[in-house]
């Protein structure tokens, strides 16, 4: 019979563990670039498959446009995983999880009964960890992708292209 360990972190697919490979690809990163101004005006590549295919245009205006951009991203998102997200501004200092907790309070309060949406909580949440799967294993990909990148660029002594 298949023996199912009872510590979550010993599981290679719990979501404790892909969090924890994004942080540490991150953390690798952030320790091996040294110089992280010298990926400024590096164009970001983008791996398809097994071809590499360098972006000098940005297809989305929201896109990194270069390695330095996407470095900076991805010690963002480490950071709001780590901390917590941070106070956002536009929300009059409440952080979103603030904001969820207000607004279900005041449904409570004033009665009201929660959307169709909030009745299969189960399904929401299974929807949303293949998602959080989805993007942290890609962020993981892709921090491991700019470490080596500035690894062959700064060994190769050819760094700007």
């Amino acid at each position: 019979m298949m023996q199912i360990s009872s510590d979550p972190a010993s599981n290679k697919n719990s979501l404790l563990n892909v969090m924890h490979r994004f942080i540490a690809a991150t953390n690798n990163m952030d320790e091996t670039i040294m110089v992280p101004s010298l990926l400024r005006d590096v164009p970001l590549e983008v791996q398809e498959s097994q071809q590499v295919v360098v972006v000098n245009e940005p297809l989305y205006p929201n896109k990194q446009k270069d390695m330095y951009e996407h470095y900076l991203l991805l010690k963002s998102i480490k950071n709001d995983m780590e901390w917590g997200l941070l106070k956002r501004e536009m929300s009059g200092g409440a952080s979103f999880l603030e904001m969820a907790v207000k607004q279900e309070e005041q449904q409570l309060i004033i009665g009201e009964l929660p959307g169709e949406e909030g009745s299969d909580l189960e399904g929401q949440f299974h929807y949303h960890l293949r998602g959080l799967f989805g993007v942290l294993s890609k962020l993981t990909v892709q921090a491991d992708h700019l470490t080596n990148r500035y690894k062959r660029e700064i060994g190769g002594g050819n760094f700007m292209r």
